[in-house]
């Protein structure tokens, strides 16, 4: 026996439970359920309901309903003989639809603070660094094609160079703190690209060192075109934010994933848990939670664990862990869930650090944190579990915000680098691998999506 889908269409969102309990029973678990009719003045809306149950479960349902097991569905044969392909496939669909509501959970390899002489230095060299090579990559002048009316091109120009002329004296007049920036002077062509970083929300001391490094180091011949100062800017905060690289795996990698509660944690370890047994290149993975403060979260695990067909361990003391790991030693990656606690619970934090000390395996830490937090608060959260000694960084909530200038700031301040993305809510596809350039388009465009286009 194994599990069922079955779907169903409601007018009414509070018809789905007692829908869902009379006619499956009170075991069966609801998948998703989107609206594929909206709702207008004449008719109702409609909503598609996906739930899944035990075989075994759904038959005691029925017999205690008196009701008989409706007739599989004969699948037609296919020609090709790779079972375990089929098998794979038949678990990213089922897992592709899935968007469990999962309980939200309120979720750094530490590294000694830069002095402000440093962070200048470090500014002032990538700055220099860039300017070799986007001042040799810039587009030479074309000479105009003699085919044009001379007029017409002229008459263009004039009013190109005056649009410019108004797009930067509009930026200039948004900033009405100019006087504030100290000795700090910003031309007209840099005055969009600063509306755009101070926008963003990044400390404004970083902001205003960039700033003074990018007009320091630019070729002047770059300073009195916009395009290559947007280009230049980007070129170096992409410098100044450190991704990890991720290879193939040659020998067992554990990822612990920490952080506060709230962040989706636990959401993010399932996303990964995926990519890694059904991506590109497929692992033997398998999960390991720590966390048994909270029931229902646990439960929630290892209905994504079971969804995905993947061995799942909960260890509940510190001299477990070795032993966890230890029955997991056919699997090529382990993912292993922790207690999701304040960054202020000191006793929670410590029971962590245990597991840790206590173990002999070679363990990633990754800290977990929201995209959507202050950077204040980033802050703290990261002092707080540096102690763990932070190996990276995973930013989940993309998908609720439009400001990224504090996790520019908090990964400067650290210099921890970024692994992987949470980009949206679904499981398991919304999870992407760091990427600085994405990271920057966030910075100074927002977040238009997953592929931010």
């Amino acid at each position: 026996m194994g599990q069922l889908i079955y779907t169903f269409t409601v007018e009414d969102t509070e018809e789905i439970i007692p829908k869902v309990k009379e006619d499956y029973g009170d075991k069966a678990l609801i998948i998703t359920n989107k609206q594929i009719r909206p709702k207008t003045i004449n008719r109702k809306g409609l909503y598609e309901v996906m739930v899944a149950i035990e075989e075994a479960d759904y038959k005691e349902h029925l017999k205690a309903m008196g009701k008989p097991m409706p007739p599989k569905k004969t699948q037609p044969q296919n020609p090709k003989p790779a079972v375990k392909e089929e098998e794979d496939e038949a678990v990213k669909l089922e897992f592709s639809k899935a968007s469990l509501n999962v309980q939200k959970e309120y979720e750094n390899y530490t590294k000694p603070k830069p002095s402000l002489d440093d962070f200048k230095e470090k500014l002032s060299a990538v700055s220099s660094e860039i300017s070799k090579v986007t001042g040799a990559s810039l587009p030479e002048y074309q000479a105009p094609n003699t085919q044009y009316n001379k007029k017409i091109e002229a008459f263009e120009k004039q009013i190109n160079t005056l649009s410019d002329k108004m797009n930067l004296l509009v930026d200039m007049m948004w900033d009405d703190k100019a006087e504030a920036r100290k000795n700090l002077i910003i031309p007209p062509e840099f005055a969009s690209i600063y509306k755009q970083a101070k926008e963003s929300g990044m400390l404004e001391t970083h902001l205003e060192a960039i700033m003074k490094a990018t007009i320091e180091n630019m070729p002047a011949t770059m300073k009195m075109n916009k395009e290559a100062v947007q280009r230049y800017f980007h070129s170096l905060l992409r410098n100044i934010l450190p991704c990890r690289v991720e290879t193939d795996i040659k020998k067992q990698k554990i990822m612990m994933l920490v952080g506060p509660t709230g962040v989706g944690k636990t959401t993010t370890l399932a996303k990964l848990a995926f990519r890694y047994a059904y991506g590109d290149k497929r692992y033997k993975t398998g999960i390991i939670t720590l966390d048994t403060y909270r029931i229902g979260a646990v439960e929630q695990l290892f209905q994504y664990a079971k969804m995905m067909k993947l061995p799942i361990i909960d260890s509940i003391e510190p001299k477990d862990l070795d032993e966890a790991i230890k029955s997991l030693s056919s699997c090529e990656v382990i993912l292993v869930d922790t207690i999701g606690n304040s960054q202020y619970d000191q006793t929670k934090l410590a029971k962590t650090k245990e597991f840790l000390m206590h173990s002999n395996a070679e363990i990633d830490v990754n800290l977990v944190i929201s995209a959507n937090t202050k950077y204040e608060d980033l802050m703290e959260i990261y002092k707080n579990f540096s102690f763990l000694n932070i190996d990276t960084l995973i930013i989940t909530k993309f998908d609720e915000t439009k400001v990224f200038g504090n996790i520019f700031s908090l990964i400067y301040e650290i210099n921890i680098p970024l692994s992987f993305f949470s980009v949206g809510q679904e499981v398991p596809d919304d999870i992407e691998v760091a990427s600085s350039d994405f990271l920057v388009h966030c910075i100074l465009e927002g977040f238009k999506g997953k592929n931010n286009e």
